[in-house]
């Protein structure tokens, strides 16, 4: 009986070392091997021997590796502790191993420590989220050099009156400046993607816009709820000025100011946007200065969005 049950377990030991690492889908695990795609995403990034970049996903550790030997220190933030351990692996007992350091977890909910470039292929499923967490982390970094799907990156440098134009579209370009850098195909990927990929070069604003992050979003939230509709007839709707009422109100009574006489919220909204000549724009054809000036108005009528 021994005998058989070696026999078992070197078998399964073999055929797993002819598989390699089982890829995990929940976590949009797609290694990136074209060694091209992975020096020019490098090269865009200007990296430089003095340089902490910060890797999410590094997964087999690819890219990784090219980093760690041009730059002086790599964070790479996996979740999968299987190929956190492959990386540490890869690079145990080489010159490059003290340049590497891994933080085990989802990126999403880690506190980041300091660095100076993000250079990544994205899980696509975290996208949107990833973006936000990055752009609004301080102190800021240089630029961040990312791979995403297609079309999430045609979104993000989209302009107004295009039709991929969107929330994320002028959240992202208030916060950054944003560059298409170019277009990858699945096969470059292992295993291949269902979707095409492109690499965007995000450069935060420095200084940072002089804005209530918070507040803004808030206002876009409702505005792109239906970017077709007119901004008179989205902020008509119950529930949005149900909401800014009970903002309002909460606000005059933290100020211990009382509610003016005759009180109406939607003769207010719909005023501020008459003043401003936007109730019959639509959020689609809106540009970041627009809606500066918009959330200016709103707030400094005492109307708030968080």
């Amino acid at each position: 009986m021994p005998k058989v049950k070696t026999e078992k377990k070197s078998r399964v030991h073999n055929e797993v070392q002819k598989q390699g690492i089982v890829f995990n889908k929940d976590f949009g695990q797609h290694i990136l091997k074209n060694p091209l795609v992975i020096t020019t995403m490098l090269e865009k990034a200007a990296l430089r021997a003095t340089d902490v970049v910060l890797e999410i996903g590094p997964g087999t550790g690819n890219m990784t590796v090219r980093m760690l030997e041009r730059a002086k220190k790599v964070i790479a933030c996996e979740i999968d502790t299987r190929l956190a351990a492959e990386l540490q692996k890869r690079v145990q007992g080489t010159p490059l191993q003290p340049k590497l350091q891994v933080l085990i977890g989802d990126f999403l909910k880690a506190d980041l420590p300091f660095f100076d470039l993000c250079i990544a292929n994205v899980p696509y499923q975290i996208s949107s989220p990833l973006i936000f967490k990055l752009l609004l982390h301080r102190p800021l970094f240089r630029c961040a050099v990312l791979m995403f799907q297609r079309e999430f990156a045609q979104r993000l440098v989209a302009k107004p009156g295009d039709k991929l134009y969107c929330r994320l579209s002028i959240n992202t370009q208030l916060l950054a400046r944003v560059d298409m850098l170019m277009k990858v195909g699945k096969n470059n990927f292992k295993p291949p993607p269902k979707v095409e990929s492109s690499v965007v070069r995000l450069e935060p604003k420095n200084p940072p816009p002089p804005i209530n992050f918070t507040e803004w979003d808030g206002l876009t939230r409702i505005a792109f709820l239906r970017k077709n509709k007119t901004l008179a007839a989205t902020f008509k709707v119950n529930s949005v000025m149900e909401m800014l009422e009970k903002n309002y109100r909460l606000y005059r009574s933290l100020r211990n100011e009382p509610i003016e006489e005759n009180f109406n919220m939607q003769e207010k909204v719909m005023g501020i946007l008459e003043e401003l000549g936007v109730s019959g724009s639509r959020a689609r054809s809106m540009d970041i200065d627009e809606f500066m000036r918009l959330l200016l108005a709103f707030n400094s009528a005492g109307i708030h969005f968080n």
